[in-house]
């Protein structure tokens, strides 16, 4: 197994509410799951292959909960990567060089069953994970925006976080409000739903913990 780190930045949004029952074991609150995934890579590497600076997202679909399985994926690779570092980062993404279950792509993976051909693509991406503001723009294929939590009394940010000690794929995670459409090769759109801005550390071992 070849050892591989990520340190990065991420902001996904999936169709629960704001919370999303999925964090706390629960089942999702519309029956299903769709979601959109983003990755900003500000420290990697796969063995010997450095994957520093390149960003990575996905699109997946459940048409009941994640656990169940019988999902359906599509994976966007930022053009940007060689050759090598393509091959690396879909290894990591479809759960390969990593210890059972022990990391999201990992266990992702294991629920999917429909994997659409790889994309390698530009992707735009922007999160500022304290904030809760993340942008995603991949032409012809996905578009997402996360921005905080606003009162419906007075408009005001309002600030949540969750805390997993025990995660596979973060410790804390700040949660916001966000909004997704994808076009191509899969389709999905929701709005003002579960937002979820957060560092991550992970390598072939799981999550690495402070």
């Amino acid at each position: 197994m070849t050892y591989w780190m990520l340190k990065g930045r991420e902001f996904a949004n999936c169709n629960c509410e704001y919370g999303c029952n999925c964090q706390f074991g629960g089942l999702p609150d519309k029956g299903f799951c769709q979601a959109a995934f983003g990755f900003a890579i500000d420290e990697g590497r796969h063995g010997n292959t450095d994957l520093s600076g390149l960003n990575i997202a996905a699109v997946f679909q459940w048409p009941g909960p994640i656990h169940e399985g019988n999902g359906e994926c599509a994976a966007f690779v930022d053009e940007r990567a060689s050759p090598a570092q393509r091959e690396a980062l879909l290894t990591i993404m479809t759960g390969g060089d990593t210890a059972p279950m022990a990391t999201v792509f990992a266990v992702f993976a294991s629920t999917v069953t429909t994997m659409h051909e790889p994309s390698f693509v530009p992707v735009d991406f922007e999160v500022d994970v304290e904030g809760r503001k993340g942008r995603l723009r991949i032409p012809g294929h996905l578009e997402m925006d996360g921005e905080p939590i606003r009162s419906p009394v007075d408009g005001s940010e309002i600030r949540a976080q969750i805390h997993l000690p025990d995660g596979f794929e973060y410790e804390v995670a700040e949660v916001g409000s966000g909004a997704s459409r994808a076009i191509a090769p899969m389709q999905l759109s929701h709005q003002a739903s579960y937002g979820q801005f957060a560092h991550l550390h992970l390598d072939s071992h799981g999550v690495v913990r402070g």
